[in-house]
């Protein structure tokens, strides 16, 4: 036969066995094939299908639980308050409970030593997502005002509510999560570390986003130079009261801007708007008024009249000047104690012992208080000089760091420093978490029971918030309708896209090359990818609200972020650490 010949198939092995070439089984044609890298397998992620089967049942389980607070809130059952009321609610009690159970059972005081390394990535995040933000605004041209709103949606994003929900399930379906440097590692372990990563990234975001970012990037628009003009001229009507009259204090015939800070007597019987006689409430009780009972109804405007300059009072003549300390002031004008009529009257005999007996103890307790402060007060008085400014100064240092952590601290900060201080003692850990003690079965046993609550009711009121954010605004603000939609896609490009791509190489270099155990953990590296890409807070739109910033854009931005972008950024996050992950082992 010529060049023409045609044969029947032969397979390739029959062929080379044939021609006595050598066949190897471990030959394969993935290996050679250009499309290999879609059907080779990664030892720690699952091949590229199946990851996105996984990634999207993750989301659509967090869109399922939200969906119906988003749909109620639409039919005008979840309005406003109520979203308020749950979200306190889940902050106050159920995420406490959450942080508690999951913190403390897990960690342990060599894991918190390694925590340091949290802040750091979060500066360099924010500055990442700061100058990505400036830049992008520079970009489109925009004042000030307009930046600063870009710059917030790119730095504030969502720590809370959307990290947590997907971090747990995430947990639960992707098997590549588990750290091989702690023994027999599981789904609620690797849950539970990566609600402590987001916690700390969470707090650390709420410092800055209700300081820098309330009163200075989502600043009212008053607060800024170039709209001064428009600003006064709103002002100059809204100063008005509907008779035209001037509302400013200060203006008022007969009174002193100096006595404004002074309360005015003023009358049960007689009222601004209304000439029926309503009840004031409660008979005044001692401290708790500072006006004469010999102060009349008639003489009430003139008793008030601006001072001369030499002391003497403009009405009648008399002295204006009260010597003495307010404490003094407050005991001269105030009324004797009067029972009131909501007070009830002590029973006699055995019934009224009880009460008897508390109002004896208030006022030992009392006595004893006010015995204990005279005597230090005398103690102290007795002290040479530079021991009193030595106690004065550490007891204002004290004072400080009290109202400090009192303003600062919140209800999950003192579940997480309460977790802390149970897994640092190994005895009062297993305490809690040991099997078939009294405290596990009663006391944690009730704590995990209300811990199930939150996710869900994070989700719900998610949901909600989502369907308030988004409806339709009735823009008045002209800018808003020019730079809208310039505003939305540079909001989009400075919090879902740019800091990724910039975050990427350095969360790489990170996990590769920083000598932190907390880098190798698997869910710490996919905390911090989701944090680098997740939406804009939820908070930012009630900051918006409370300044009058541009809130129809922060509705449109809600909706873009959250239901249209949230699967593909996902998938792209979560793929991009698990790429990490692989080259970083």
């Amino acid at each position: 036969m010529g060049f023409l010949e045609l044969r029947a198939p032969t397979a390739l092995r029959s062929a080379m066995m044939a021609a006595g070439e050598p066949w190897d089984n471990q030959i394969s044609l993935t290996g050679s094939s250009p499309l290999a890298i879609l059907t080779s397998s990664h030892d720690s992620h699952p091949p590229l299908d199946h990851l996105v089967l996984l990634v999207f049942g993750a989301v659509l389980e967090v869109v399922c639980v939200s969906l119906p607070g988003y749909v109620i809130a639409r039919l005008g059952h979840f309005d406003a308050d109520k979203q308020k009321f749950l979200a306190n609610l889940n902050v106050m009690l159920f995420t406490p409970c959450l942080i508690f159970t999951k913190l403390a059972s897990q960690l342990n005081a060599e894991k918190l030593v390694e925590l340091g390394v949290i802040p750091i990535i979060f500066v360099i995040q924010t500055l990442v997502s700061y100058f990505v933000s400036r830049v992008v605004g520079k970009c489109f041209g925009f004042n000030r005002r307009a930046s600063n709103f870009v710059t917030a949606m790119g730095v504030f994003g969502n720590s809370n509510s959307l990290p947590i929900s997907l971090v747990i399930s995430l947990s639960q379906t992707l098997k590549g999560l588990h750290w091989d440097r702690i023994k027999d590692d599981n789904d609620e372990e690797v849950a539970a570390r990566g609600i402590l990563y987001l916690m700390i990234f969470q707090q650390l975001g709420q410092l800055v986003r209700w300081s820098w970012g309330y009163h200075v990037l989502l600043a009212p628009k008053d607060k800024y130079d170039e709209y001064a003009d428009e600003t006064v001229e709103e002002g100059r009507y809204g100063a008005l009261s509907p008779d035209g009259s001037s509302e400013t204090q200060g203006l008022l015939v007969g009174v002193h801007p100096d006595t404004v800070g002074i309360e005015r007597p003023s009358s049960p019987t007689h009222t601004d708007d209304s000439a029926v006689y309503e009840p004031a409430g409660r008979t005044p009780v001692a401290g708790s008024s500072r006006h004469s009972p010999h102060e009349s109804d008639d003489e009430g405007h003139d008793a008030w009249k601006k001072p001369t300059g030499n002391g003497v009072d403009g009405a009648n003549g008399t002295l204006n000047q009260l010597e003495g300390n307010e404490e003094d002031l407050n005991r001269i004008l105030s009324f004797p104690r009067i029972r009131n009529n909501d007070e009830v009257e002590t029973p006699k005999g055995v019934k009224g012992l009880p009460v008897r007996i508390g109002r004896a103890t208030r006022k030992y307790q009392a006595r004893v208080t006010n015995y204990i402060c005279d005597i230090s007060r005398k103690t102290y008085h007795s002290l040479p000089r530079a021991v009193q400014t030595l106690l004065s100064g550490f007891y204002s240092v004290c004072q400080r760091v009290y109202n400090f952590l009192w303003e600062f601290m919140n209800p999950p900060l003192w579940a997480m420093l309460l977790a802390i201080l149970v897994a640092s003692i190994k005895d009062l850990q297993e305490l809690f978490f040991k099997d078939d003690t009294f405290v596990k079965t009663s006391v944690t046993a009730a704590l995990r029971s209300s811990a199930g609550v939150a996710v869900p009711l994070i989700l719900v009121v998610l949901g909600a918030n989502l369907a308030r954010n988004t409806q339709n605004h009735e823009t008045v603000d002209p800018e808003e309708k020019e730079i809208g939609k310039k505003l939305l896609v540079a909001s989009l490009i400075s919090r879902m896209l740019l800091p990724t791509l910039i975050m990427a190489p350095i969360l790489a270099l990170f996990a590769k090359y920083v000598p932190v155990s907390i880098l190798d953990d698997p869910i710490f590296v996919v905390v911090c990818f989701l944090l680098t890409g997740a939406p804009s807070a939820l908070q930012l739109a009630q900051i918006c609200q409370i300044n009058g910033v541009y809130e129809g854009v922060m509705g449109r931005i809600l909706f873009q972020s959250y239901v249209i972008w949230i699967l593909p950024s996902t998938l792209v996050l979560v793929m991009c650490a698990l790429e990490v992950l692989e080259w970083a082992a």
